[in-house]
């Protein structure tokens, strides 16, 4: 990463609230609430901040004057499609230009939605440092990998100078797209199937070659791969690792657009049949389960993996690229399951839109998705316990002092 995100606060940008195409408005940030919190909304492809005008709205109203609920707006439209990191590194400037306008923030959280989980995992890798005081535990993090042991969250780090509170996505495709499993709408039809990955950088560029892992060279492991670990590109398991939660929202059904497994981070026989019943409070939220760290040595893109990309490059077809997306897949999967999520199940059958799945759970529009509220509920609950968490945690820690 740029050595411009090494130090734990940067200098202001500049005191204007207006930078290029991202507007801070005035009004977000009040000297005299200090909001303490900050939760970054980051929407998905070809959208906009009004994306989250509900969300926004119930956020604020639920969470309290301590939390800053912000709506990122450096990616509208088809600036989603220049690719998951050009985006990433577009909302971790967003970030910065925030979190200096008020020297009050202690924390950060993340709220993203479909392809925005992706570009938020790549942002909070660019805003990632490790505390000054933790660069023998970052060491012990590599070992840890290494030696095939979990990476647990106890490792912290600092994200934008602030420390992580939650990382939730919802409806993200963590493990890429691909065929009727993970790309709904293709309805496991074979031509359809087998164009998809071909066609997609025609639509959404450099983002569609990402999303169905045919970017780069074919010796060179996909982004998403790398994205499952830290490499070069970034510390990507680091950073997710320093967040106190991780909690991930998944439709099980009616969503065309992303798939179950994909979104759930569960491999196809991790699938089981869901409750039909929601939780008591939160309509059409039906299971959370903890899934623990597992000991991974993390993801590797082995010879047949490079092969395999290549026969998917270059002769795209159902077997050739099934091969790849399977050898792909189990590697991200292993990546990411080094560290803890919460995984929350969401089921919209009894909806009177269930094939709007993919729009109400974040509830796009208050009045054609609001099918999704009790899921913004939960969201907020969600960020509410862990806040009462920390306050514990600050209480036991100051009566030990």
């Amino acid at each position: 990463m740029d050595n411009i995100w090494k130090n734990r606060r940067l200098k202001a940008f500049a005191t204007s609230t207006t930078h290029g195409d991202v507007v801070l408005p005035n009004h977000i940030i009040h000297l005299e609430d200090e909001p303490d919190h900050l939760v970054v909304l980051v929407h998905g492809i070809l959208a906009s901040t009004s994306d989250w005008t509900y969300a926004q709205a119930e956020l604020k109203r639920r969470l309290g004057r301590n939390f800053l609920i912000y709506a990122s707006s450096c990616n509208t439209y088809t600036k989603t499609f220049t690719g998951i990191d050009g985006a990433g590194k577009r909302l971790a400037d967003e970030v910065m230009l925030v979190v200096e306008k008020s020297e009050s923030l202690k924390k950060i959280s993340f709220v993203a939605h479909s392809l925005g989980g992706l570009i938020a995992r790549y942002a909070v890798a660019a805003l990632y440092t490790p505390n000054i005081s933790s660069n023998q535990s970052q060491d012990m993090v590599a070992s840890s990998a290494a030696n095939g042991k979990p990476v647990c969250s106890s490792n912290k780090g600092l994200i934008a100078g602030l420390k992580p509170i939650n990382f939730i996505t919802l409806a993200t495709p963590h493990l890429g797209v691909r065929g009727n499993k993970q790309l709904p709408f293709l309805f496991g039809v074979p031509i359809l199937e087998k164009l998809a990955a071909p066609m997609a950088p025609f639509f959404i560029r450099q983002t569609g070659r990402q999303l169905f892992l045919t970017d780069g060279k074919p010796n060179m492991p996909p982004l998403l791969l790398r994205m499952a670990s830290d490499c070069e590109d970034g510390k990507f398991i680091s950073a997710l690792g320093a967040f106190t939660c991780r909690a991930i929202y998944a439709n099980v059904s009616y969503d065309h657009i992303v798939g179950w497994r994909t979104s759930s981070l569960r491999r196809e026989t991790e699938l089981r049949k869901p409750p039909k019943r929601s939780l008591v409070g939160y309509k059409h939220v039906v299971d959370v389960e903890y899934c623990p760290p597992v000991s991974s040595d993390g993801p590797h893109f082995p010879p047949e993996a490079a092969k395999a990309k290549e026969a998917a490059q270059n002769e795209p077809s159902l077997q050739n690229t099934l091969e790849y997306h399977e050898i792909m897949e189990e590697e991200m999967t292993r990546g990411l399951q080094q560290l803890g999520w919460r995984k929350v199940d969401v089921s919209f059958h009894s909806a009177f839109w269930p094939f709007f799945a993919h729009n109400n759970i974040h509830v796009k529009n208050e009045w054609l998705h609001n099918a999704g509220t009790g899921v913004i509920s939960h969201v907020a609950d969600t960020i509410k316990q862990q806040e009462k968490l920390q306050a514990r945690s600050n209480t036991f820690i100051s009566a030990n002092l």
